[in-house]
């Protein structure tokens, strides 16, 4: 797995090392659990809204997925049957030539999906008395009450703190960093 990363303290400059601003790609390989994916992260302590936006959106051939601490949004956008065409910078008989081609293999034209509205989206939005940090540490307290395993044990830390531990390093050395998830281990 590869991880890049770049940013630095560009609000709070008050001596502090960690950085305020990181944006950071992270190239996962397909294995037997899943297929090849990119990830990407981004993080701004002095964004300049109201208030604190979490959340992560997971982008898929059939729609985006958005999810917050407080709802779950799916979105699935019409799809174009046409992919359009570049054809701009071709002199004009060049042009007709590529468009009769290209109306042999898209006969029925519509227009591209970037103009076409979304035509479903479903919302799940949790109580209001909800609260994540309390139900992280409840289920703490209560895995370490009845000393029942918990899904994010220690390995499951590890496999996440890896790669994000990573995001800074490539930041402060500038250079590309791999991880391996097999080993739990930088190679």
């Amino acid at each position: 797995m590869r991880v890049l990363a770049t940013g630095g303290t560009r609000y709070w400059k008050d001596g502090r090392d960690a950085p305020d601003v990181q944006l950071s790609l992270l190239d996962y390989p397909k294995t037997e659990r899943h297929p090849e994916f990119s990830l990407s992260l981004r993080v701004n302590f002095a964004s300049g809204a109201a208030t604190e936006q979490f959340g992560m959106r997971f982008y898929g051939r059939e729609g985006i997925i958005h999810a917050t601490p407080t709802q779950v949004t799916l979105a699935k956008p019409t799809k174009a049957t046409d992919p359009g065409l570049s054809i701009g910078s071709f002199s004009l008989a060049m042009q007709q030539q590529l468009t009769q081609a290209h109306r042999q293999k898209y006969p029925l034209w519509q227009p591209a999906a970037s103009t076409l509205p979304e035509t479903s989206e479903t919302r799940v939005t949790v109580p209001s008395s909800y609260n994540m940090h309390l139900e992280h540490h409840r289920n703490f307290y209560a895995a370490v009450r009845s000393r029942k395993p918990v899904f994010e044990d220690a390995l499951f830390g590890l496999r996440t703190a890896g790669p994000a531990l990573l995001c800074n390093t490539s930041q402060f050395s500038g250079k590309i960093c791999r991880w391996n998830p097999e080993k739990m281990a930088t190679s």
